[in-house]
């Protein structure tokens, strides 16, 4: 029988959890939950006699892994996976499984309200309210008609097209690959004609060598000035200091940011807390009450599976 090992909390009560976890214990396995930590040290005592895993996106780098010489498979509750320390799992031979499909609708819902939020711009006119002011200088525009561009058709970057499309926006769409089965509404286009003709730009692409760092100064630049950047994918894809220093120049009009270069809680010296006409949000594109429910769905099914010998989502 396996020891498993829940190393975060999956955002779902103690009931569902217990409802999830009852039939793993009836089949003669263990099942143990910790707390969230970031300490390499504690990491290695939770799960050094683990032969599953189970973890959101707490980083679980490779030392940790490489520590544990009974882990035998990383059951990830997420999309990305650039906080598993993927090449000491590959190393060791153990599988690793992601979480995809389940905060498609959830990521794609609050791109959309970031794009309501700042076109009309939402967070400075309640204040403007509450404090005995009108819309003066605040009026903003409709997203009907304007250019969308999204950046990483997968199928988050699908929703959202098909959300911006139901507006009435024209979607321009760049991924790494040509997609032949995107609807006829996307017009696939390099990366600088997309920043070049969207009023919106949308980005979900995955963190890898390749987007590290690909929205930077000069590609900020090829931007309209009224363009908004919505980014919901991984914090490292853009410069934070470049986009700070773009919004508070007026090289392009506002942002919408979910997620940074670290985890949130953020620090003072985050330069996008700083800057004109940035809306931020503290990674929370990926959490509802429907996502997190579904999430645990995939999670524990990967789980079934791999235990049953035949592995889903395959990442490892």
């Amino acid at each position: 029988m396996s020891k498993i090992v829940l190393l975060e909390s999956l955002g779902i009560s103690q009931e569902e959890l217990a409802a999830r976890q009852a039939p793993l214990e009836a089949q003669g396995h263990t099942f143990v939950s910790y707390p969230r930590t970031a300490d390499p040290a504690a990491l290695i005592q939770e799960a050094r006699d683990a032969d599953a895993v189970i973890l959101a996106n707490m980083p679980l780098p490779g030392s940790v892994i490489q520590a544990c010489d009974k882990l035998k498979f990383i059951d990830v509750a997420f999309t990305g996976v650039d906080h598993i320390g993927l090449d000491a799992a590959k190393a060791k031979g153990i599988a690793v499984s992601n979480a995809a499909g389940y905060s498609n609708e959830a990521v794609a819902e609050l791109v959309l309200g970031m794009a309501l939020s700042l076109s009309r711009h939402l967070t400075a006119v309640e204040q403007r309210c509450r404090t005995g002011g009108t819309k003066d200088g605040l009026v903003g525009f409709e997203l009907a008609g304007k250019t969308v561009g999204i950046v990483g058709l997968g199928k988050i970057g699908s929703r959202t097209a098909e959300l911006f499309h139901a507006l009435g926006c024209p979607i321009l769409a760049h991924s790494r690959t040509v997609h032949a089965d995107a609807p006829a509404y996307v017009r696939q286009v390099s990366l600088e004609e997309l920043l070049a003709q969207s009023d919106l730009v949308a980005l979900h692409c995955p963190l890898n060598d390749s987007t590290r760092g690909m929205i930077n100064a000069d590609r900020l630049r090829l931007m309209k000035p009224t363009a908004l950047l919505l980014n919901a994918a991984r914090g490292p894809v853009v410069v934070a200091r470049d986009l700070a220093d773009a919004l508070d120049k007026g090289i392009i009009a506002g942002a919408g940011v979910d997620v940074f270069d670290k985890e949130p809680p953020l620090d003072d010296s985050e330069p996008l807390l700083h800057c004109r006409n940035c809306l931020v949000t503290p990674h929370v594109a990926f959490a509802t009450r429907e996502s997190m429910t579904l999430r645990a769905e995939i999670v524990f099914d990967n789980l079934a599976a791999w235990l049953a010998g035949h592995q889903k989502n395959v990442i490892l």
